[in-house]
């Protein structure tokens, strides 16, 4: 039976942890740490996302605020909120919650956003530091992966990775995180060929494929360290059931077969949250002239 990593327990330690630093540092920094979320729409689950994301805010003594923009809002409305916060000094982090409406720019709005309070890490030079090895602000999902594999003892050099997924959020990130950490990593994607064949090579299966149960128990080998980015919603089979929530992997088939697994729920989606506080309390620390030093168990690399 699987170990699993447990992103519920890890995200919990990293709260303390930052909490523990904003307390510390409140009088000295002045202002506490400010998060903005740019919401677009009446999108369900952004909706669920966004509320979560503001009571872990709350937890541990970041400011958090909302700025709900009608679904019909306009690329400039939505440009001039984000200029708005780049100009706020009690703003620290600026979150684009995603998905966005159709007829919006995703990319324009991205850029918009001040990269020193870019807590997603999707900025371009955000990306670049990131390419290129040098401190910054890491997306949250990758860097929350890693994250969960330091806490879980997996060495990564040297190691045979493969990464389904090659989304700017969470796939290419986490190719360059592995490789830094000198594992030998694999893309795979829609138009990989044989992606079986593939997964049963590595070591290491980081899966962000968006497709629920792809990844099924003959498509491993036994012993490896699986990485279920994907959740999804099951409807309920009956009435008077409830619905379920399942990964991007056939779970009860692959969990006895792997040596390490993370739960859907329960595993990444909690260490997302907790690196976005973090980032969030990074940026708050650079804006401070560098006076507030927080530490978290595990350290993140960079």
């Amino acid at each position: 039976m699987a170990k699993h990593l447990d992103g519920r327990l890890l995200a919990t330690r990293y709260e303390a942890s930052l909490r523990a630093s904003i307390a510390q540092h409140l009088a000295t920094a002045g202002y506490p740490p400010g998060l903005a979320v740019v919401r677009i729409g009446e999108d369900p689950a952004s909706g669920v996302y966004v509320r979560k994301k503001a009571q872990a805010c709350g937890r541990v003594g970041i400011r958090s605020r909302i700025t709900h923009h009608p679904a019909t809002a306009s690329q400039q409305e939505v440009l001039e909120s984000i200029r708005q916060l780049n100009a706020d000094p009690s703003c620290d982090g600026i979150l684009v919650q995603l998905p966005i409406p159709a007829h919006l720019d995703a990319r324009q709005l991205l850029l918009a956003v001040d990269p020193a309070k870019d807590v997603d890490g999707l900025h371009p030079l955000n990306l670049g530091r990131l390419m290129r090895g040098e401190p910054g602000l890491r997306s949250c999902t990758p860097a929350g992966i890693m994250a969960l594999l330091a806490q879980g003892c997996i060495a990564l050099e040297g190691i045979r990775a493969l990464v389904i997924g090659r989304s700017i959020l969470v796939g290419q990130p986490m190719g360059i995180m592995l490789q830094q950490a000198n594992a030998t990593v694999t893309m795979a994607h829609s138009r990989t060929r044989d992606l079986a064949h593939q997964c049963r090579q590595a070591e290491l299966l980081v899966v962000a494929a968006g497709k629920p149960g792809l990844v099924r128990a003959d498509w491993v080998r036994p012993g490896v360290v699986v990485v279920d980015v994907g959740i999804h919603r099951v409807p309920p089979r009956q009435q008077g059931e409830r619905a379920t929530l399942c990964g991007d992997v056939y779970f009860a088939a692959v969990e006895p077969l792997a040596s390490h697994i993370t739960p859907v729920p329960g595993g990444v989606g909690p260490m997302t949250v907790a690196m976005l506080l973090w980032n969030t309390v990074q940026a708050w620390q650079q804006r401070c002239g560098g006076v507030v030093r927080t530490v978290l168990v595990p350290l993140l690399p960079h």
